[in-house]
């Protein structure tokens, strides 16, 4: 004998409006999961990648570190003057250093890295430049370049051209 369960008609709407709703979130969750990993498979976007004009890069560098910090910003402009790549070629010719007089946060010095104009798409990541020239040396200097910063270590800022006064 067959025995069919049979919903008094009571409990039969509130009891399907609520299986349906219960369905319906564990699909949206498990669509967002599927979705999830997609979305985390893209590299992040490099905060050394401009597309403005042009950016400016406050470095916030220890007093006692700034020899340091500076010897590898030398080794930084050897590596643009020989690489082969027409596109640091260009960066080099915008980019530029400059320390401030003034004092920052915690008695750090600030060095101001101006880019004018930004290679536009160009990787102007201090590590990258230095293991594409150096690759034997590029983890001796990032680390000692590294460990100059101080807190906070950057600020980086995008820029658009508003008006060239020179022109």
């Amino acid at each position: 004998m067959l025995r069919t369960f049979v919903v008094p008609a009571v409990a039969g709407r509130p009891t399907g409006i609520a299986l349906g709703v219960v369905i319906g979130v564990l699909l949206t969750t498990m669509a967002q999961a599927q979705t999830a990993p997609a979305q985390q498979a893209q590299p992040a976007k490099s905060p050394y990648v401009f597309a403005s004009d042009g950016a400016v890069i406050l470095n916030f560098i220890k007093a006692d570190k700034t020899a340091d910090f500076e010897m590898v910003i030398g080794k930084l402009k050897e590596a643009l003057a020989k690489s082969d790549k027409p596109q640091r070629k260009e960066q080099a010719v915008g980019w530029k250093f400059f320390k401030a007089a003034e004092p920052g946060p915690g008695g750090s010095v600030i060095y101001v890295s101006i880019m004018a104009p930004a290679a536009k798409g160009a990787d102007y990541s201090v590590s990258n430049i230095l293991a594409e020239a150096f690759p034997t040396d590029a983890l001796a200097l990032y680390k000692t370049y590294s460990e100059a910063y101080g807190s906070p270590s950057q600020n980086i800022l995008n820029l658009t051209l508003v008006t060239d006064l020179s022109k």
